[in-house]
């Protein structure tokens, strides 16, 4: 059973990793949100695929951009590929689970926009379909990746790393990178 001090070492934990990551990576967390917020200005839209998880935080994404994280601001282009129940369904069912963000991708994605990709592991083979897609079709892609990054980190243009075995603690670093680009976009794109 938990304790009171195992609760207290998840949340340091989590801290120490926030921090560490911080440190070594706050110059490509603006630049890569700084990518994304010139595609947008040039009438892009973001992409934005992951599995379970990483499927929430797509969502998450999404969201904020569409609606607002910190000021009320015109809607920002953003699409999470996982949320369309019937066109997951369908080409889960039609072509196979590998092929249900690629042929959004195909469907929807222009060298003008942006595919984020989020994967705790980097090795989801719809993911990296996706990315290949992404790529032939001239989109610029990101990868919020964990662990090594897998196969998915050479693939991506652009990747943040966390270099942790916990899946909790790396989708606690991508959301906090996420929270962290959308108001960097917002400060780019609709400026005070």
């Amino acid at each position: 059973m938990m304790s009171l001090n195992d609760i207290k070492a998840h949340f340091t934990e989590s801290a120490h990793l926030k921090m560490r990551f911080a440190e070594s990576h706050a110059s490509e967390i603006f630049t890569t949100a700084s990518l994304i917020a010139e595609k947008l200005q040039r009438g892009g839209k973001l992409l934005i695929c992951g599995n379970g998880g990483s499927a929430a935080d797509a969502q998450h994404f999404a969201a904020e951009m569409v609606g607002r994280l910190k000021r009320n601001r015109p809607p920002i282009a953003a699409l999470a590929l996982t949320t369309d129940t019937s066109i997951l369904t369908a080409l889960g069912n039609d072509y196979a689970m590998k092929d249900i963000f690629s042929r959004q991708v195909e469907a929807l994605g222009s060298a003008l926009d942006v595919l984020v990709v989020l994967s705790t592991s980097g090795r989801s083979e719809n993911l990296i379909n996706a990315v290949q897609h992404a790529r032939s079709r001239g989109l610029v892609t990101i990868g919020l990746l964990g662990r090594d990054g897998g196969s998915l980190a050479p693939l991506v243009d652009r990747s943040l790393i966390v270099p942790s075995p916990s899946s909790q603690r790396i989708q606690e670093i991508h959301i906090t990178i996420i929270h962290t680009w959308c108001e960097i976009i917002e400060d780019i794109l609709h400026p005070i």
